[in-house]
């Protein structure tokens, strides 16, 4: 199981392409806590808001960074916040798709989050029931096939954010 820094070495070190399919309606991520309260509070985020420096890391780079994230409407406060900032993350080149399961439905997907790094290496991500990152799982290349298709799956079924932001503001 990677952790920390362990883990966020992964993004440094992928060579072209890394998906991520997120699951969960809540993420307790420690570093994102003011920024939620100031969020919920109507508070101005900030230049990174806009134009998110940790995904333009990557894709200045030339690499191809995309999600999509599996909801049910209504939103969470926290997702109310994550998807506020996703425009900020589309502006600096990442991909992101939504699967509103309240309006859709799309059966063969997996019911935890994963990271898939240039199609060969699948980490499984594990977290509490409140939504604490405990760790991510690097899982066996024979499961490869079954993530990548997902992956494919997940991409087919989901809305481009910009559509579905604008359909529900």
């Amino acid at each position: 199981m990677l952790t920390g820094e362990e883990f966020g070495r992964l993004f440094e070190t992928f060579e072209r392409t890394a998906f991520r399919l997120e699951t969960l309606d809540e993420y307790d991520v420690e570093e994102e806590r003011e920024e939620i309260a100031r969020f919920l509070a109507g508070e101005d985020m900030g230049p990174d808001w806009a134009d998110n420096p940790w995904v333009r890391s990557m894709t200045d780079k030339g690499k191809h960074v995309s999600r999509v994230h599996v909801l049910r409407s209504p939103l969470t406060d926290y997702l109310r916040y994550e998807l506020s900032a996703y425009p900020g993350n589309i502006k600096a080149g990442e991909v992101i798709g939504i699967v509103d399961l309240s309006e859709q439905t799309v059966t063969d997907l997996p019911d935890h989050d994963f990271w898939l790094f240039d199609d060969r290496d699948v980490y499984r991500m594990h977290y509490t029931e409140t939504g604490v990152f405990i760790g991510a799982e690097p899982l066996p290349a024979d499961l490869l096939p079954e993530y990548r298709g997902y992956r494919d799956r997940a991409m087919a079924a989901a809305v481009p954010f910009t559509a579905y932001w604008d359909r529900h503001h």
